[in-house]
């Protein structure tokens, strides 16, 4: 599959008229269930449809032990009933008590979030990490199997490889397997490793790609300047992007955001939307008021040389 054949749709998942998936990772953590209820009803009823979570969210937390997105999700759904409005994607390997990738723990993490999402199916389900102790045979088998059994509909990968990523899908062709449709990587305007052998790799096997940290854990909201440190529990990881280029990359977002009447994070959604191979950048909201930058970039379109402004500042 060459580039140009990789679209809006996920297999049988379509983003055609949502380009963007909202991040869970903040659900149960910085954001109550009434913050995150808010946040999820606003982004269905302004088009949004991919949801991203992970059964790891957010055991990092103090006193968290992992679930506590998936189970927020879980009670959103319950409330509203909106199932069938939302692509839901969740990811298996990083729960403390679900450890890896080995096919008795990838049923019965799937099992354990499906649980706690309150749904009968997850529409995207990722290997969050490559296991390393598990042969990838067995991790796809185990993939596969959950989409025959119904539990899931498509399937991912994130934080891998290309070699892993070509060693999968080697495996799937031998073994007839249901295929990965979508790759999620660490890819932003100031991390631009992706781009390179993974993106090939993603071009080569036809994976759209979904990016995490989309707005490089806020930095890219325009929110970390010099002088300034919001209380932010990213704000260790933001702060560190500020030096030369990212200075370079916030004085250009600033002009285009001033051009299009938009927030800045609204302007770094866009350019990342616009690279080669990605579907859907991945961004998070803890409240409504911060929703409102990330809808607007579903359709803020820039032009050709204010992309390459961005991409040249941000070399």
């Amino acid at each position: 599959m060459t580039p140009s054949t990789i679209s809006a749709h996920l297999g049988s998942l379509d983003l055609a008229n949502a380009p963007l998936a909202l991040g869970g990772n903040v659900f149960g953590w910085t954001a109550d269930d009434d913050a995150s209820f808010g946040v999820l009803d606003a982004f269905v009823r302004a088009g949004g449809r991919m949801v991203d979570t992970a059964d790891a969210y957010s055991a990092w937390a103090p006193g968290h032990t992992g679930g506590e997105s998936e189970a927020t999700i879980g009670r959103w759904l319950e409330r509203g009933g909106r199932r069938d409005d939302v692509v839901i994607a969740t990811k298996v390997s990083r729960h403390p008590g679900f450890p890896g990738l080995s096919a008795g723990n990838v049923r019965a993490a799937a099992e354990a979030s499906l649980q706690r999402l309150g749904t009968d199916h997850v529409d995207l389900y990722y290997a969050h990490a490559d296991d390393p102790d598990t042969p990838v045979a067995e991790a796809a088998t185990a993939f596969s199997r959950l989409v025959e059994d119904g539990l899931v509909r498509e399937i991912g990968l994130s934080n891998y490889t290309p070699e892993r990523i070509a060693e999968w899908f080697a495996v799937a062709e031998a073994e007839g397997l249901h295929r990965p449709v979508a790759l999620q990587p660490l890819y932003n305007l100031v991390e631009r490793g992706f781009e390179g052998a993974s993106r090939d790799a993603a071009q080569r096997h036809g994976l759209g790609v979904l990016p995490y940290s989309a707005l490089a854990s806020g930095f890219l909201t325009g929110a970390y300047r010099d002088g300034v440190a919001p209380d932010s529990p990213r704000a260790g990881r933001a702060s560190r992007y500020l030096d030369e280029r990212g200075r370079r990359v916030l004085a250009v977002l600033d002009d285009l955001a001033a051009t299009h009447d938009v927030p800045v994070a609204s302007v770094a959604l866009a350019w990342l939307r616009s690279r080669p191979t990605v579907v859907a950048p991945i961004a998070s909201a803890r409240h409504t008021e911060q929703l409102d930058a990330l809808l607007a970039s579903m359709t803020l379109e820039l032009a050709p040389d204010e992309l390459e402004h961005l991409t040249a500042a941000s070399a």
